[in-house]
């Protein structure tokens, strides 16, 4: 990364680098437990949900190209569970460790009382140091492992859940 990151809503236009992005965790890593790539389209209708929604969709551009996207995301569909949102990000195997996750994280999360969210939520497929430590360097504290709650690429995998206050 030479310039600067600017960190904005994502758009349509934004969804084929969001889908490479992703692409990359399906077929790699238990970081997402989608065991296939999606499939074209899906991304623009999966924006236009969550901008109806009032969700928060935002994508971190370098170089006129989205190397990251976050978003926001209903906990749980029942009504009550409506004050908590679940926050993911995603980045571009070549943009790790340059900090976009952490403008990402902390854009998601300046989003957060806009939206009446009182609680937000993470989790992480274990191992995963670099996605413990951006919850935790945002705010979140460790409130337990679900054990072996996935199967993907041959093995069991853990998640840790991490929440902080609004």
């Amino acid at each position: 990364m030479t310039e600067k990151p600017l960190v904005r809503r994502a758009t349509h236009d934004d969804m084929p680098a969001l889908d490479a992005i992703y692409a990359h965790y399906v077929a790699t890593t238990g970081v997402t437990f989608d065991v296939e790539p999606w499939p074209a389209g899906k991304r623009s209708a999966w924006l236009a949900e969550r901008e109806a929604s009032g969700d928060v969709v935002l994508a971190a551009e370098v170089s006129g190209r989205a190397a990251g996207f976050a978003w926001t995301s209903p906990f749980r569909p029942k009504a009550a569970y409506g004050t908590t949102a679940e926050l993911s990000v995603y980045l571009a195997h070549e943009a790790c460790g340059r900090g976009l996750g952490t403008l990402l994280m902390g854009a998601l999360v300046a989003e957060l009382p806009r939206m009446g969210k009182r609680l937000a939520v993470g989790g992480v497929a274990l191992p995963n140091p670099a996605s413990r430590a951006l919850l935790v360097r945002h705010g979140f504290r460790s409130v337990g492992v679900l054990h072996e709650v996935g199967f993907k690429l041959d093995r069991f995998w853990d998640v840790e859940w991490f929440e902080r206050q609004v």
